[in-house]
């Protein structure tokens, strides 16, 4: 539950409220003065009482709660749009600003690839990335022009898309969890001219090599045997050590221009690509690192996917843009975590999605708390487990954010509020031009007034986050998709007022009294059963604790002759043993019955995208059926208050409404 939530949702917005107040005090004011001709000691104590009386106490307690958070985050913010001004006017791209940085501190590691334990010097990543954008420029590549990057990560990662960057060439970072249909869509979409990938994803190449397009060329990095790939491929790292590695002429590009291309996760279709621009790229960074306090001397770890923001933008960005030494880790290892931190002296880590319950996970070790991490940072950690996450790995700091590749709308959590995933000012909310906006929550369209516009909605009330489009503003505007199809079911009208476009964000938030704000569901993860919405994400996180942080799914299937969804767990069961009476028993004491699964499914383990998100989509198609569905099914019998077995004979009675639910 949301701390603070008790505000009346039919109340007027806080500005409304505020201006209604203060046209009354006036009123008092000149009536006191002007009509009944009292003292000013007199006017001054009626006008308290009556400002108290009103409701004014309220103002005061959240302004005394807010104020130092709203001014810090305010500052932070001009500082950020000040910077990005000054890049617009100049022209600024992110290989200029990393120039700037190699020039400050040459000699000073950038780069620590924990796989080889290879140590690269700003100089050495400014010579590779220099080396390529020679080479690229040798083979025909131009400003404009399109290549792939289908690599694990590692150092080079980092210097491939840099170089194309400093030649003008948009990089298309591909997802390396892709194969066939997925990786081909991606790289036809992209019209990539070439594509560049590691030895380790060979095979998934030689799959659908004879589908692309023939001019595509084709380079591998790494440990190099020609019968491994496409008959065309050739071997990139001796081309490259023999390039030029001076500074290529500069292309005519300028800070709101393309830099690279992200794909979403492809988890409710083929994956759809993010454009980031120069100014994208230094916002994300630059919100983070101002509004986290980091500091120069830091030594991030970065375990998260290259191809993915969060890792290359949240947390490359401060190496390139800022002067981190940053740690690349090719994957996340829960058990191999803290020895890297302590090795390589790591005072900020990253994370992402459930990351941080597969380390609570680990049995405890004396390792875990001899580093020297004062901050976590990263978006997607349950607010059921914040607390014991930062208490037992002694991380004084969890810095978690919320911002998707393409939206304009981030949030930071710049104060450490357990739960929170950001903040917006209550007493100067328009500073900011983010709202939570009412929504049907079974079909998530959005709820508007008898002027077309969205409702705002009230402290304590779901909604959807949306942010104001303002294409002149590098820090509002929306870069979108490739697709522009994709674009238009992201982008609503008449949002905050008639005529006005909005980002939306398809993600449902509350938000408190104190103006903190609270991820709640995914568009699609609520579902309704017996009268009540359920929230997913709750669920989840309760069920995970109640299975020692075993992997949960929870999603809503369809029962015939019953209103609504109802709900299911599947759940990451490698050993085969679960008490399900337990299970039971624990499930009633922790969780009203609407919102206790009705079904579940033990599987030897859940998909997940590269990023964590566990993958619901087939599991909502495949349902409860035992016929289709192999893996042990069981439904809750109400009666008894436990889980029996879901055989044929039982989704038979189920189907035609004997077995009530």
């Amino acid at each position: 539950m949301v701390p603070g939530l008790n505000a009346d949702s039919d109340s007027p917005p806080m500005w409304q409220a505020t201006m209604l107040l203060g046209a009354s005090l006036l009123g008092v004011l000149l009536f006191s003065k002007l009509v009944l001709k009292l003292p000013w000691t007199q006017v001054a104590f009626s006008l308290l009482l009556l400002y108290l009386g009103s409701g004014g106490w309220r103002f005061v307690r959240i302004f005394i709660k807010t104020i130092r958070r709203d001014v810090f985050g305010g500052l932070v913010l001009l500082k950020v749009k000040a910077k990005v001004r000054r890049y617009l006017r100049q022209r600024r791209t992110v290989p200029i600003l990393f120039a700037s940085t190699v020039q400050r501190h040459p000699n000073k590691t950038a780069l620590i690839f924990e796989g080889t334990d290879t140590h690269w010097t700003f100089r050495q990543l400014d010579d590779f990335s220099s080396s390529v954008a020679n080479f690229l420029q040798a083979r025909g590549l131009a400003s404009g022009d399109v290549a792939a990057l289908f690599m694990e990560n590692r150092n080079e990662f980092v210097g491939l898309w840099l170089g194309m960057a400093k030649l003008g060439v948009e990089a298309a970072l591909i997802n390396t969890n892709l194969r066939r249909d997925a990786l081909r869509h991606c790289l036809t979409t992209s019209r990539a001219r070439a594509l560049i990938f590691g030895s380790e994803m060979a095979p998934a190449v030689f799959e659908i090599h004879a589908s692309l397009d023939p001019s595509i060329s084709l380079f591998c990095s790494g440990p190099w045997d020609p019968s491994l790939v496409p008959a065309s491929t050739e071997h990139l790292d001796p081309l490259l050590e023999d390039a030029p590695k001076h500074l290529p002429s500069r292309p005519d590009k300028g800070f709101t221009d393309k830099l690279f291309y992200i794909y979403t996760s492809g988890t409710t279709g083929l994956p759809k690509a993010a454009i980031v621009v120069h100014s994208r790229y230094y916002r994300m960074a630059a919100l983070v690192y101002y509004g986290f306090r980091m500091r120069p001397d830091d030594i991030v770890y970065d375990c998260l996917p290259l191809y993915h923001s969060a890792g290359n933008i949240v947390g490359i960005g401060q190496c390139l843009l800022h002067g981190m030494t940053v740690v690349i880790r090719k994957k996340f290892s829960a058990s191999r975590f803290w020895d890297d931190c302590i090795k390589y002296n790591c005072t900020i880590v990253q994370y992402i999605g459930e990351l941080c319950r597969y380390l609570l996970n680990q049995p405890p070790r004396e390792v875990e708390k001899r580093h020297q991490v004062r901050m976590a940072l990263g978006n997607g950690l349950r607010q059921s487990i914040w607390t014991e996450f930062s208490g037992r790995f002694n991380i004084p700091q969890v810095a978690e954010f919320y911002g998707a590749t393409e939206c304009n709308c981030s949030l930071g959590n710049f104060d450490s509020q357990v739960g929170a995933c950001g903040f917006n000012s209550r007493i100067l909310s328009f500073v900011y031009p983010i709202r939570l906006v009412r929504v049907n929550e079974d079909t998530m369209e959005l709820i508007r007034g008898p002027n077309g516009v969205c409702l705002p909605c009230q402290p304590g009330e779901p909604g959807q986050l949306v942010g104001r489009i303002i294409q002149q503003d590098p820090l509002r505007r929306f870069d979108g998709y490739l697709n522009q199809g994709a674009n238009n079911k992201k982008i609503a009208k008449d949002v905050f007022s008639k005529g006005d476009q909005a980002y939306l964000t398809g993600d449902v938030l509350v938000m408190d009294e104190l103006g903190y704000l609270y991820f709640r569901d995914r568009t699609g993860d609520t579902f309704r059963w017996k009268g009540e919405n359920v929230s997913t994400t709750e669920v989840e996180g309760t069920l995970s604790r109640l299975l020692d942080m075993a992997d949960v799914a929870v999603y809503g299937v369809e029962v015939p002759g019953t209103e609504g969804r109802a709900g299911m767990a599947a759940v990451a069961n490698p050993t085969g043993s679960c008490d399900l009476e337990h299970f039971a028993q624990l499930l009633e004491k922790e969780l009203p019955l609407y919102a206790r699964p009705i079904f579940l499914r033990l599987m030897p383990e859940l998909h997940k995208t590269g990023t964590f998100k566990l993958q619901k989509t087939e599991l909502r198609k495949e349902g409860f059926d035992p016929a289709t569905v192999k893996d042990p099914l069981f439904y809750l019998d109400a009666r008894k208050g436990r889980y029996l077995p879901l055989d044929q004979e039982a989704y038979t009675r189920i189907q035609a409404g004997v077995e009530k639910l």
